[in-house]
């Protein structure tokens, strides 16, 4: 199961509303081996595509040293869909290289600036998808 606060879950869905009708994609990161998401770390789509979203390498780059050094691991590795359900592509799967994140998608087709919005939460490891519960808290 996936317990992010109301703050975090907030911020994914206005980056989500933000960057469409391109896939947004970013980052929550945590203590490592904490499986607690703490900060948000909202990152550019390098493909500015509605229907696919790249890590600019750069940043990629950056984010990983900046998460070593502050002893943090990718918690919640989180993009959008724009125009279909939120569920993982082939593609998304195929991508999927963080066995222990929980891979967050926000689908944002069929919704005006309001929502409501799909929040779905997948364990990938090794092509597997498994779907998990979401429970947003106030905090932890």
């Amino acid at each position: 199961m996936l317990t992010i606060t109301q703050a975090l879950h907030d911020q994914i869905v206005a980056h989500a509303r933000k960057d469409h009708p391109d896939e947004a994609c970013g980052v929550v990161a945590g203590p490592a081996g904490s499986d607690r998401p703490e900060r948000f770390v909202p990152m550019l789509n390098a493909a500015r595509s509605p229907t696919f979203y790249e890590f600019d390498s750069t940043d990629l780059l950056k984010l990983y040293r900046d998460l070593d050094d502050r002893d943090e691991e990718p918690v919640i590795i989180y993009h959008s869909h724009t125009a279909t359900e939120a569920y993982p592509s082939r593609t998304d799967i195929s991508y999927a290289n963080e066995p222990g994140a929980h891979y967050v998608l926000v689908s944002t087709a069929d919704t005006d600036d309001a929502g409501p919005f799909q929040f779905r939460s997948f364990r990938i490891v090794e092509g597997e998808v498994t779907e998990e519960d979401v429970r947003v808290v106030q905090a932890y």
